[in-house]
């Protein structure tokens, strides 16, 4: 095998999904066995991150298939990150499991991506056997985003229906639009009952900074399964990509796939 073969097949297969007039989605997919795993990345991530990348390495040694791809607006998808939202992200998230995976797969949302698994879970129960939260933030942008802002950040977003704020880790300010946080009211889930039945695995950092560890305990206590565990590290932050972070998640995700496997 070339040099070059060896290179594309470490990478695995890359695409562009085509959706009609909705953005594109940018995607990596490697083949194997099922379940599937599916990797949903955080806000203003994308697929190439540590977590994303490290997976998909653990699929190929294990012989799982495994999809990672670009929400709209994120990394090497189409349209503008501005015109995002809850929704629409979600909905990339469900247009890969029906069009890049087949049979059961277990989706692992990081932060952000851990709201969109949820969404996507209750859109195609019967695709999805099993979840991984990592940090993960369902209704972020109401119980995060919003509380957040100062009084005249509030005014002028309702009165403009868009306004910068700090994008963290060293990125450039970030664009938030009224129509993310409204989409976001339209998706929350904490405030009720989650009516998902397969094994769900929590893992949160408790120096995480950005999402409230506690977050992972009200997601536990809300959703239907009985088959939820949580795993807190005390001294993880909100990433949790340093490589006892990433020995951990592999190591749940595992024995995830076990549990799913002997059914």
């Amino acid at each position: 095998m070339t040099q070059n073969a060896d290179a594309a097949e470490a990478a695995g297969t890359g695409g562009i999904l085509a959706r009609g007039e909705a953005a594109t989605i940018a995607y990596n997919r490697i083949e194997g066995k099922n379940p599937g795993i599916v990797f949903l990345h955080g806000f203003r991530s994308d697929r190439t991150g540590t977590k994303a990348v490290a997976l998909e390495a653990f699929c190929r040694r294990r012989g799982q298939a495994f999809v990672r791809f670009d929400a709209s607006g994120h990394g090497e998808s189409g349209a503008r990150f501005e015109d995002g939202s809850i929704s629409q992200w979600a909905a990339d998230a469900v247009d890969v499991v029906d069009r890049l995976t087949d049979g059961p797969q277990i989706l692992v949302g990081s932060s952000m991506g851990g709201w969109l698994m949820l969404l996507a879970a209750l859109a195609r129960p019967r695709r999805v056997a099993g979840l991984l939260g990592i940090a993960a933030a369902p209704d972020f942008t109401e119980e995060l985003m919003v509380p957040a802002l100062s009084p005249d950040q509030r005014t002028a977003l309702l009165r403009e229906g868009r306004i910068m704020i700090d994008g963290g880790y060293g990125l450039p300010p970030c664009p938030l639009t009224r129509h993310l946080i409204e989409d976001g009211r339209r998706n929350l889930l904490l405030a009720a009952p989650i009516n998902l039945s397969c094994p769900v695995r929590l893992i949160h950092g408790q120096r995480d900074q950005d999402v409230p560890w506690q977050t992972a305990l009200r997601l536990a206590d809300d959703l239907a399964s009985d088959d939820v565990e949580v795993t807190l590290v005390k001294s993880g932050g909100h990433r949790l990509s340093e490589p006892q972070d990433i020995r951990l998640i592999e190591e749940v995700l595992d024995r995830l796939l076990r549990r799913v496997e002997q059914g």
